[in-house]
């Protein structure tokens, strides 16, 4: 059956970095989803003659946006936003680390795991790179839930042999057997893809690299993903553990772990021949703006991404990170470029576009999700002014809308995501 959704309907087809004009905007907008698919957009008085028996749902009091893009968030992290005072290496030995090692409890694993995946819908996400968990079984159950509620998520158990937490060390041969299992039940299972997750060179041996490089090479349609040039620290630990290394990405890159599947997380300090070999590769970075502010890493050097070609989209990073809004996300980006060296002045237009188009892009997703373009996964989230906020008064009385789209990451706690659909499927979050 065909569905017509009103409203206000706002997306990035195009790369504002490179096209202008790139926001397409329908002020009195008709989207219409059949079968899982977007197919047709336009103005709804367009959209209504194409399809006239159509029913209707009326959601002109707010704005219709793509579902969004999370390139990097940790599942077994719910729990540890706002813990202040740290960096990195401090706070992930004091507060995230004893936390993950009690998901080799089963029990509150698929507890975290669904707090995890409602989260993030509640918050108008619908695709999302995850760090899973060290434990095979707690990984799973994120799988688990992500499938229940019909997340499209890409995820993998995470691995290290050193320098963690004992509980959370795994072995190269154990790593290889587990995670053989992980991908044989649930890769390519729905909306389900996996991703081999080493957690970064810093706690990875080279022997649990090479299981990385072989776990690729024996499915080379999965995903990669791990740290990279978070922080200082953490680099100059990197350098001493892998002496004959050129730099942290080299680490990787020895392996075979840095291709056009590969997303790395932060990237806050990289050498220029970093980002050349980034380029080359059309590796992509997860930029992860309230995380690197709220841990102390630095500011993102976007304009030298941008100058090298290196493609990045927008990254939670929770626990690291404030929260769950991508909305929150593009804010934070905006706001550190504006005060970056060479900072890039970003438009409300960029920072859709990092939220929901770039992301998909990034995750090799970008002709099934991302915009509202009609032939693309029906994933869309209608999003509505809490009553007497200062964003309603802005709704109200806005007429560009790109100027609306400004008020909407700026005011971004003043925003309900009142429903999502998952492949056209109305999921109530609200």
């Amino acid at each position: 059956m065909t569905v017509l959704l009103r409203g206000l309907i706002l997306h990035t087809p195009h790369n504002p970095f490179h096209t202008a004009g790139a926001l397409e905007a329908f002020s009195d907008g008709g989207l219409a989803l059949r079968d899982g698919q977007i197919v047709a957009l336009g103005s709804f008085a367009e959209v209504r003659r194409q399809y006239p028996e159509a029913p209707v749902q009326d959601c002109r009091e707010g704005v219709l946006l793509p579902g969004l893009v999370d390139t990097h968030v940790h599942y077994p992290q719910t729990r540890v936003i706002g813990a202040m005072g740290y960096s990195l290496l401090d706070w992930l030995e004091k507060r995230t680390l004893p936390l993950e090692a009690r998901l080799s409890d089963n029990r509150l694993a698929r507890e975290l795991a669904r707090e995890f995946v409602w989260l993030l819908l509640r918050n108008g996400t619908t695709t999302a790179l995850v760090f899973g968990s060290h434990f095979q079984g707690a990984t799973a159950n994120l799988f688990g839930a992500a499938e229940d509620v019909g997340l499209r998520i890409i995820a993998g158990q995470v691995c290290s042999d050193r320098m963690l937490r004992p509980e959370l060390h795994t072995t190269p041969e154990r790593s290889y057997a587990e995670q053989k299992m992980l991908i044989q039940r649930f890769h390519g299972r729905g909306r389900l893809r996996y991703a081999v997750t080493p957690r970064f060179a810093l706690s990875a041996s080279e022997g649990l690299l090479e299981v990385c490089q072989a776990l690729l090479q024996e499915h080379p349609d999965l995903h990669f993903t791990t740290h990279i040039n978070e922080n200082l620290e953490e680099i100059r630990t990197v350098a001493e553990l892998f002496p004959w290394s050129q730099h942290y990405l080299h680490t990787y890159d020895r392996f075979g772990l840095v291709t056009e599947r590969s997303v790395f997380a932060h990237n806050v300090h990289p050498t220029e021949p970093e980002l050349a070999r980034l380029a080359e590769a059309r590796a992509a970075i997860a930029h992860c703006p309230s995380s690197n502010a709220f841990i102390g890493s630095g500011i993102f050097p976007m304009n030298r991404h941008l100058r090298h070609g290196v493609r990045f989209g927008l990254g939670s990073d929770v626990g690291g990170g404030t929260g769950f809004s991508l909305l929150k996300e593009g804010l934070m980006a905006y706001l550190a470029q504006r005060y970056a060296p060479e900072g890039v002045g970003l438009t409300p237009a960029h920072l859709l576009y990092l939220a929901t188009q770039a992301g998909a892009e990034v995750l090799g997703l970008g002709e099934t999700v991302g915009s509202l373009t009609p032939g693309k996964a029906a994933d869309v989230i209608w999003v509505r002014p809490e009553p007497g906020s200062t964003l309603e008064v802005h709704f109200r009385h806005l007429d560009s809308a790109e100027d609306l789209l400004g008020s909407l990451f700026t005011l971004h706690g003043e925003a309900q995501v009142h429903r999502v659909w998952l492949e056209g499927r109305e999921v109530m979050v609200s």
